[in-house]
């Protein structure tokens, strides 16, 4: 089909001026139309109408997330192994939770993969061990808990892309003060948390709406979503559709690394083009990271050359992700048996 004078795939891709967006909004979730558009060069109705088509289908959508650790939140990566006639079902049940984001179906369909958050580590092992679902056919659980981010969060492999010039992504990019990690948490509010809950389902939901969930004028609201991104509590994530953008292999990667050698190697796999996440975790594998490629031969040269490189690799487990069932923040996107999403 034609848009804006140019060809637009139906189904099976974005374009170039599709990914340009998607990276667009990426580095700035609720940058103004007027803005990206002045950047990309086209005009503000030509943002907003690709917009909406990759919103209304489905393609993309813009979330504005709360940062675990800037609340005190610990992090866990849990794996469920269950009887393969079982697994959807649990990997549902996980999915409804709010405290959940990433469940995947793992391995041939025998073990859920998922993001745990717990308000601090006291409350962990309810977490995970009252709040997962009980079911005879949950045949082993394991969690590790994560200690360190190098790669993730308002980061994405979409800054990666490369869809954007570096001058456009300087444009773009918002003046942001880092997150002093030695900060105490931040603490939230009853508005703050129904704020939250619409920016969940949409980042770019309109101020009257947010000022009306939350009792707030819309100069209060908009006042109160720049103080808590300034502080790194709120950050923007763009959702999407893997096969737009080329990526037909997701697969979890573990390591096991030598102490001495995890933070220069976490870094460096962090700087991977193909490396939409990386972390550093509890566990005999103590270094995460999810990986996404093309197809099965690039995953194949990704794995002997750029991780074969990796300084201090002792050990490697790889798990290819069969299907997405939820992904970033606490609201699943897509109804369970949907095609997956990234990461």
């Amino acid at each position: 089909m034609k848009t804006d004078g140019k060809t637009v795939p139906s189904g099976d891709g974005f374009d170039a001026l599709d990914r340009r967006i998607a990276q667009a909004l990426q580095l700035d979730g609720r940058a103004p139309f007027s803005r990206i558009a002045a950047v990309l060069d086209v005009s503000d109705q030509t943002v907003a109408r690709r917009y909406r088509r990759l919103r209304t289908t489905g393609a993309l959508r813009v979330l504005g997330l709360a940062d675990a650790r800037a609340l005190g939140e610990v992090e866990w990566f849990v794996r469920v192994q269950c009887t393969p006639e079982s697994a959807v079902t649990v990997a549902e049940a996980l999915a409804r939770r709010p405290d959940t984001s990433w469940v995947s179906l793992m391995s041939g369909g025998t073990e859920i993969a998922a993001v745990c958050r717990a308000a601090n580590s006291e409350h962990s092992d309810a977490l995970l061990l009252q709040k997962l679902p009980r079911t005879p056919s949950v045949v082993g659980v394991t969690a590790h808990c994560l200690l360190h981010e190098f790669y993730g969060g308002a980061q994405s492999i979409l800054s990666k892309s490369g869809a954007l010039t570096d001058e456009e992504t300087a444009l773009l990019r918002p003046a942001l003060p880092e997150r002093d990690p030695s900060a105490a948490p931040a603490t939230l509010g009853d508005a703050d948390r129904r704020l939250f809950e619409v920016l969940a389902r949409d980042g770019r939901a309109p101020l009257a709406e947010l000022a009306a969930v939350t009792g707030w004028s819309a100069t209060t609201v908009r006042r109160r979503l720049a103080e808590l991104r300034a502080a790194g509590v709120l950050y923007y994530d763009v959702d999407y559709d893997l096969r737009h953008f080329g990526y037909g292999t997701m697969v979890a990667l573990w390591l096991s690394v030598a102490p001495a050698e995890l933070a220069a190697t976490g870094e460096a796999l962090a700087a991977h083009p193909e490396v939409a996440f990386a972390g550093a975790t509890t566990g005999a594998n103590n270094l995460f990271a999810s990986v996404l490629c093309r197809d099965v031969g690039a995953l194949y040269t990704y794995l002997t050359t750029r991780v074969a490189a990796l300084p201090g690799v002792r050990t490697m487990e790889s798990a290819p992700r069969i299907r997405q069932i939820k992904g970033p923040g606490p609201i699943a996107a897509m109804p369970p048996g949907a095609p997956g999403r990234r990461r």
